[in-house]
């Protein structure tokens, strides 16, 4: 016989209270979580995954009461808890990580402040020792330079590395039950492996119960026993992994199925003479330094890169590689210390406020946060109406048509035009985002992570929508993204960046078939996809990643590679060209490095 379930949910039943009245969002839902068993939910934006998430700890908004059923957690129930009782269970016994980590995190108090909160709150008292086990959080969550990050603001960090801060935060309280509300969004794949890995040795470890809220279906594969897939508040199907994934009955899973974008899938290619106009973007030897606390963290290192007219360049690597801060220079939300930047044989270099109209209006950006992009206090009609008017001189008439028309093409109803922002789901946040984007017909758009908060029929629309644009208004895209699989589709060329370098860079198909660097093949080897066998060889870094306050000489990624090539590599890599338009740069080449070193890739 099994022990009883650390949590049942019984007959929950949640409602908000809307402006047109009381909206239900969960209806009647049961289901049991045991110790040591990973339960995972899985649906679209609005689906109820994130409302049950909350309501377990009793965090639901001011709007949103548990309206039927009950939540036991280890034979206590906790919806009439009120108080200390309720405090006790959730803040000593109960974890959650939640899906954006900027609103949990508090942005007036240093990471080792909040980090040894939860600490003190069990009533330890030895500064000393705390401090210490606050520093080993951070190592085990990949935080490099633990003792700087301790005396750094939230702001300082990446939005990859501000997760991994509260995913440190969860698993400090060593709980009987931890609830992953998308924790993995804004990882990149390598980082995503090794959190995972941590949940996991974390599970084995302290006997826990995990429930994973999750749109990425691949990830739930791998880390849960079973799936409960939810629809408009819903449980629809619930059951082991293997038959949700292999053998669903249910129209609506087959749906969610049917829609991923499959690991390797890519649009229909473009006319051959689509980039004959010559080069819309130059990125030329872009380098930039930052200073917190008397410190200096370079991080970019002379990048260079380019962008034809009519293409999409996707770029990848680790949270703090570089990425954001390059599409950043780019837009002139940051200056670079060194380089210039060239958009269609124009220098725009320099900060957005010196750029023309023109130029602000070619030039659109979509950030990987929407939280902190659109005003609270405006509704989501008057944000794009605004943009109309503000990037194409549109009249009221027409912003409001624009608006209409953008609205519809995110796949929002005309109802979301009245809302605001904090009443919709993360999702249909981003997707507002991307409307304001493109609602003044920019010629180049940067998009940091658009697709991450959403579920993947939205994100096959999404990346549709894109791609359509590229095709009837020969708009270009710098596509920023973890998502290896989403990147494979849409882009064109692909940059791989490490610690402020780009060491790869070539046409996609070619960077992702026959990866040249090292650190390319260690990402494709963590990539998650129902398409590719549990089996397949992982390739395992070595050491912890450097930080950017001391830059390694040479190769920036030769401490980590699985080649073991020596002391050449701590010479300054050169570029090294491949057939077919492929540069990379790395001292040994790759086909000679898997003969010497056939053991590189290690089991999982």
């Amino acid at each position: 016989m099994r022990d009883a379930p650390i949590l049942e949910v019984d007959h929950l039943a949640i409602t908000y209270d809307g402006e047109t009245g009381p909206v239900p969002a969960v209806r009647d839902v049961s289901f049991e979580l045991h110790r040591n068993e990973a339960l995972g939910l899985v649906g679209e934006s609005g689906s109820g995954k994130s409302t049950i998430g909350l309501a377990v700890i009793r965090h639901l908004a001011d709007n949103g009461r548990i309206t039927g059923g009950a939540i036991r957690f280890a034979g206590t129930d906790l919806v009439p808890l009120t108080g200390s009782a309720l405090r006790k269970a959730r803040g000593q016994r109960i974890a959650m990580v939640y899906q954006d980590p900027v609103g949990a995190l508090n942005p007036s108090m240093r990471i080792g402040q909040q980090l040894a909160e939860v600490y003190l709150s069990r009533g330890e008292t030895a500064r000393d020792a705390i401090r210490d086990q606050v520093l080993a959080d951070l190592r085990q969550v990949g935080i490099p330079d633990g003792t700087y990050a301790y005396e750094r603001y939230p702001h300082e960090f990446s939005g990859g590395q501000q997760q991994r801060i509260v995913i440190a935060m969860a698993v400090a309280m060593k709980p009987d039950l931890l609830i992953l509300d998308e924790p993995t969004t804004g990882l990149d794949v390598s980082v995503e492996a090794e959190i995972l890995d941590l949940f996991s040795a974390l599970r084995r470890r302290l006997d826990a119960a995990i429930l994973f809220i999750s749109h990425n279906i691949a990830v739930i594969a791998k880390m849960c026993d079973r799936i409960g897939v939810l629809h408009q508040g819903r449980l629809v199907e619930i059951g082991p992994t293997a038959k949700i994934i292999g053998a669903s009955t249910h129209p609506y899973t087959q749906a969610l199925l049917a829609a991923r974008i499959p690991f390797g899938a890519r649009k229909q290619d473009q006319p051959s003479d689509a980039a004959s106009g010559g080069p819309l973007l130059e990125v030329q030897e872009i380098s930039k330094t930052y200073r917190a606390h008397g410190r200096a963290i370079r991080a970019l290192a002379g990048a260079n890169l380019s962008l034809a007219k009519g293409r999409v360049l996707g770029i990848v690597g680790e949270s703090g590689s570089g990425k954001t801060t390059t599409a950043r220079i780019i837009a002139g939300l940051a200056l670079a210390d060194e380089g210039r930047i060239v958009l269609d044989g124009r220098d725009i270099t320099g900060p957005v406020q010196e750029r023309d109209a023109k130029t602000r209006s070619a030039l659109q950006m979509v950030f990987q946060n929407p939280d902190s992009t659109l005003n609270p206090k405006h509704r989501v009609g008057h944000i794009l109406r605004r943009s109309a008017r503000k990037l194409r001189g549109a009249t009221k008439l027409e912003a409001d048509k624009l608006a209409a028309e953008m609205i519809a093409a995110v796949r929002l109803e005309p109802k979301h035009l009245d809302a605001f922002p904090d009443e919709l789901s993360g999702g249909q946040r981003q997707r507002v985002a991307i409307a304001r984007a493109f609602i003044g017909s920019p010629r180049l758009v940067l998009c940091d992570e658009p697709t991450s908060a959403l579920d993947v029929s939205i994100q096959a629309a999404i990346l549709r929508l894109l791609i359509d644009l590229q095709q009837s208004a020969e708009t270009s895209y710098v596509f920023i993204s973890h998502d290896l699989a989403v990147v494979r589709y849409i882009s064109d060329e692909i940059a791989v960046m490490y610690l402020g370098e780009v060491v790869e860079w070539g046409p996609a198909d070619k960077v992702f078939a026959t990866p040249h660097h090292p650190y390319t093949e260690a990402l494709l080897s963590v990539v998650l996809s129902l398409e590719q066998p549990a089996e397949k060889q992982r390739i395992r870094l070595r050491g912890a990643a450097p930080s950017l306050l001391e830059r390694p000489k040479g190769c920036p990624f030769h401490s980590r590679c699985p080649r073991k090539v020596g002391p050449v590599c701590e010479e300054e890599p050169p570029w090294q060209e491949a057939p077919g338009g492929q540069r990379y740069r790395c001292v040994i080449p790759p086909s000679i490095a898997r003969r010497q070193h056939p053991s590189q890739s290690e089991p999982s």
